[in-house]
């Protein structure tokens, strides 16, 4: 019958923990890990059975100029609506919302507004 050797076991889980990689971690009194840069980007959005399309660039950080068209002058709600979740949805980072930063104004058949995250 073979002794006990705790000793072994000590090494045998030592070896184990020595294996993880630790190069995604980040210790919290380091800055935040920079985002990448976004391109700007057009998508259709469906919303309330109708699908509508909304352009959206980078301005500054977390900052985007956003553009809905589709939509008469009387949605600006739902320009809003579809701007702000959409926002939310492709280019905040997780749990964040978007949120519009001036009125929206309704030019050439199009819905004009800026939002950040938020």
């Amino acid at each position: 019958m073979q002794k006990f050797r705790p000793g072994l076991i000590l090494l045998v889980v030592a070896l184990g923990l020595s294996a993880c990689s630790q190069s995604d971690v980040r210790v919290t009194h380091d800055k935040p890990a920079a985002q990448a840069v976004m391109a700007p980007r057009s998508e259709p959005i469906f919303y309330n059975g109708k699908t509508y399309h909304l352009d959206f660039a980078p301005k500054g950080p977390g900052l985007f100029d956003m553009a809905v068209s589709g939509m008469g002058p009387s949605q600006q709600k739902d320009a809003i609506a579809v701007a702000t979740s959409s926002l939310g949805y492709f280019a905040c980072p997780e749990g964040q919302k978007g949120q519009l930063q001036a009125n929206p104004t309704f030019t050439g058949g199009k819905w004009h507004m800026q939002a950040r995250c938020g």
